[in-house]
């Protein structure tokens, strides 16, 4: 009788046992916060990674961009020039007109 009652309890350990891995199993592959998040959360990382890259890239280019304007007049002699149309005293500023400017030119 005593082998009986520890084979009906080890069956009901082992039922009970079963049954939990089932459900944790279920709650690991279903459930919002198991891999499908873990998934998602792979894919932003990588999104911020490459935003990162993206954005040190920049940083260089203007800590570059700085250290040339700190360490010259020709490099704000041509930020001028491109932004802010600078034309020195000593030279000549000509506008060619293109074809499409003739006639609008003509059509007034």
């Amino acid at each position: 009788m005593k082998q009986a009652q520890k084979s009906g309890y080890r069956r009901i350990l082992i039922v009970g046992l079963v049954g939990l891995l089932a459900i944790l199993q279920v709650r690991l592959w279903i459930s919002s916060d198991g891999f499908s998040e873990v998934s998602r959360l792979g894919a932003q990382v990588e999104l911020q990674r490459s935003e990162n890259a993206e954005l040190e890239r920049r940083n260089a280019r203007l800590e570059a961009e700085v250290g040339d304007l700190r360490g010259g007049f020709g490099a704000v002699e041509e930020r001028a020039r491109s932004d802010l149309g600078l034309i020195a005293p000593d030279e000549s500023f000509y506008v060619f007109a293109g074809e499409a400017d003739r006639d609008r030119a003509a059509a007034r």
